[in-house]
């Protein structure tokens, strides 16, 4: 029971970083319906911005990761408005092709800067362990369960209570109804990515304190699980978003602790075609019919 225990602590701190990384996909989805597939990449500069704060500017954890939020927002906003506005009518092969190339772009001009190597993240919270009974909580996950919550918490007081989030609502459901009520689409979508590129850049500074090490390639595998997450909760819905980050968290090291860890990245894409097949919608979404 312990060690069961012990798994789901662990697998909610991977979790809440899987989340954070979902709700970017599912808010852009939401909006506009592309796959943006350069966002685990955002996440990934987030990551070096909050490493490039401790190690030269002697920041602590929260200037650190107030400083990734805002630059990856702003960059977000810029790959937006670059690459996918020009592109807001085309087919959506077109965008989804865009999507990779700007993936690789990213990954190979932070390789021609900060070179290929792998860091090691600066120790920047006290390492203290606390037993609960038997089962083992340290800092890092307390801090990045608690700043996870507190931004899907923000985050939900944005969509729902703001201006802004009305107006992605309204957007979200239909885009010409909602320009002909005097919404301004293209600055909502600016925030939207905004919004999103910040959480991903949060979650950089996250999983830089938990696995202490960061690379230029580290965006790959955390930005498709990611993926598989929104799709899992339900893509475009923000809850959805937060259901399958701590669903598919949790299945990982589940796999990693009773079975193997070399399988667990198979269950979470075998997780992924069984909700296509099953339940295409997700977990919290509803199937739509088209009326002809």
């Amino acid at each position: 029971m312990e060690q069961l225990m012990q798994q789901i602590v662990n697998g909610i701190s991977l979790g809440s970083i899987y989340a954070l990384i979902a709700l970017g996909y599912t808010m852009v989805y939401g909006i506009i319906k592309l796959i943006n597939f350069a966002h685990g990449d955002i996440y990934m500069i987030g990551a070096y911005i909050g490493y490039a704060a401790i190690t030269f500017a002697h920041l602590g954890f929260f200037p650190a990761m107030v400083i990734s939020m805002i630059a990856c927002g702003l960059l977000g906003v810029i790959t937006e408005k670059v690459a996918y506005k020009p592109l807001r009518n085309a087919s959506r092969i077109a965008v989804l092709i865009t999507a990779i190339g700007v993936s690789l772009l990213m990954e190979y001009v932070m390789m021609f800067f900060v070179s290929p190597d792998v860091r090691s993240y600066p120790a920047v919270l006290n390492n203290k362990v606390f037993h609960i009974g038997n089962v083992i909580v340290n800092t890092q996950q307390i801090y990045i369960i608690v700043t996870a919550i507190v931004l899907m918490v923000v985050l939900q007081f944005i969509v729902h209570k703001t201006k802004v989030g009305k107006a992605m609502r309204a957007v979200s459901i239909d885009k010409d109804a909602a320009e002909l009520m005097g919404i301004k689409v293209d600055q909502t979508i600016s925030y939207t990515f905004a919004i999103g590129s910040a959480m991903a850049g949060a979650a950089g500074v996250l999983v830089g304190l938990y696995y202490n090490s960061i690379d230029p390639l580290m965006g790959i595998m955390p930005g498709l699980k990611a993926f598989v997450a929104a799709v899992f909760g339900g893509i475009g819905i923000i809850p959805g978003a937060m259901l399958g980050g701590l669903s598919i968290g949790v299945i990982e090291t589940m796999v990693s602790g009773y079975g193997s860890s070399l399988f667990k990245d198979a269950v979470v894409f075998a997780i992924l075609i069984l909700i296509l097949i099953l339940k295409p919608a997700g977990i919290l979404g509803k199937n739509t019919r088209e009326k002809v």
